[in-house]
C-alpha cells in the first residue's frame, strides 16, 4: 500500500494492490473488493483493552495454619505450629502484596520455646496495558527464559503472562503466520494432525492468517484454498515449537534493576541490571538475547530459534560471562547451548563450556 498525503484523492485500485471497484448504476451501489491482507482484522476472541476492568478497591488476607502435638512414651512432649499470611491491598490499578510466616516450636526436653516471625517478601505492582507489561517495585524474581531466575529487591518492567492470559486463545503461544493468495472469493481451511483448526472465507488477492490456535508442540499445517469455481490450492506450512519461539511480530522482554536478595543474612547482595528480549520473525524464526551487569560480573547472551516443521524445532544460543574475584583475578566463561525438539516429543540439549 502506497503512502499518500492526508488530502490526496486517488482511485482505490491505485492505492491497494488487487483491489477492485465497480459501480452498479441500476442498483445505485458501489461494489468494492479489497484483499484480506490489507484489511484491519480482529483476532478471534479479542477484547479491546479499554474494556478491561482493574477491579474494585479491596483488602484481602489469605492464611494457612497447621499445628500438632507429639507425646512420647518415654517422656517429653513437643508442640509445633506454623502460620502463613498472604495479605494485600488493591487501590485502582495498584496492587500491594505481602507474604509473612510465623513458626512455633517447643519441647519439654529443651528449655524455652522458639517463636519466630519471618518476612518473605513485599511488593507493589500494576499492569501497563499498552505495553502488555507489569511494573513491579519491591521484592520479586527475574524471568528465567534466557538467564536463570533470581530473587531481587528493586524494580522490574516485564512482559506479563497474566496479561497474555487476557489475550484470546488465538494470540497465545507460538503458531506460524499463514500467507497466501486467493484468485477469487475463496474458502480457506487449515488442518493439523487430521483435524480442522481454522476455516474462513477471504476475498480475492493476498491474505494473512495470524490468529491460529496453538495446538500442541508439533504437527504441520495443511492449508487448502477452495476457489469459487471449485478449483483448489493445497500447501503445507511446517510447525514445531520450543518454549523460546514467539509468534511473528510478537515481542517479549524484561528490564530489571536492583540488588540480589537472599534469605541468608551472610550472603552478599550485589546490585545488578538485567535485560532480556525475544522477538518473533517471519518464516518461524525467533531471535533472543540478554545481558546481566554487576560490579564484578557481566554476561551477554544471543540466540536464535527456528520452527523446522517435520524435523522439529531448534534453538541455538551462546552466553559469555566475565567475572572478577575478590583477589582481582579475572575469569571468562563461554557456553554454547543447543536445544532440539523433535516430532517424537523428545527434547535433546547440548551444552559446551569454555573457560
Amino acid at each position: 500500500m502506497n503512502l499518500l498525503a492526508d488530502d490526496a484523492c486517488v482511485p482505490l485500485t491505485t492505492m491497494v494492490q488487487d483491489a477492485t471497484a465497480h459501480l452498479d448504476v441500476g442498483q445505485q451501489r458501489l461494489n468494492l473488493t479489497i484483499p484480506q491482507a490489507f484489511m484491519s482484522n480482529r483476532a478471534r476472541g479479542y477484547i479491546p483493552p479499554e474494556l478491561w476492568d482493574p477491579g474494585i478497591n479491596a483488602g484481602l488476607l489469605n492464611y494457612n495454619f497447621s499445628g500438632n502435638s507429639v507425646q512420647n512414651r518415654i517422656g517429653g512432649n513437643s508442640h509445633y505450629a506454623y502460620l502463613n499470611l498472604q495479605s494485600g491491598l488493591n487501590i485502582g490499578a495498584w496492587r500491594l502484596r505481602d507474604n509473612t510466616t510465623w513458626s512455633y516450636n517447643s519441647s519439654d526436653r529443651s528449655s524455652g520455646s522458639k517463636n519466630k516471625w519471618q518476612h518473605i517478601n513485599t511488593w507493589l505492582e500494576r499492569n501497563i496495558i499498552p505495553l502488555r507489561s507489569r511494573l513491579t517495585l519491591g521484592d520479586g524474581y527475574t524471568q528465567g527464559d534466557i538467564f536463570d531466575g533470581i530473587n531481587f529487591r528493586g524494580a522490574q518492567l516485564a512482559s506479563d503472562d497474566k496479561l497474555i492470559d487476557m489475550l484470546p486463545d488465538s494470540q497465545r503461544g507460538f503458531a506460524p503466520v499463514i500467507h497466501g493468495i486467493a484468485r477469487g472469493t475463496a474458502q480457506v481451511t487449515i488442518k493439523q494432525n487430521g483435524y480442522d483448526i481454522y476455516n474462513s472465507t477471504v476475498p480475492p488477492g493476498p491474505f494473512t492468517i495470524n490468529d491460529i490456535y496453538a495446538a500442541g508442540n508439533s504437527g504441520d499445517l495443511q492449508v487448502t484454498i477452495k476457489e469459487a469455481d471449485g478449483s483448489t490450492q493445497i500447501f503445507t506450512v511446517p510447525y514445531s515449537s520450543v518454549p523460546l519461539l514467539q509468534r511473528e511480530g510478537h515481542t517479549r522482554y524484561s528490564i530489571t534493576a536492583g540488588e540480589y536478595r537472599s534469605g541468608n543474612a551472610q550472603q552478599e547482595k550485589p546490585r545488578f541490571f538485567q535485560s532480556t528480549l525475544l522477538h518473533g520473525l517471519p518464516a518461524g524464526w525467533t531471535i533472543y538475547g540478554g545481558t546481566q551487569l554487576a560490579d564484578r560480573y557481566r554476561a551477554f547472551n544471543f540466540g536464535i530459534g527456528k520452527n523446522m516443521g517435520a524435523l522439529g524445532a531448534l534453538s541455538v544460543d551462546m552466553t559469555q560471562a566475565n567475572s572478577t574475584l575478590p583477589d582481582d583475578s579475572q575469569h571468562m566463561l563461554t557456553t554454547d547451548n543447543r536445544c532440539v525438539f523433535s516430532i517424537t516429543n523428545r527434547s535433546m540439549s547440548q551444552a559446551r563450556i569454555f573457560s
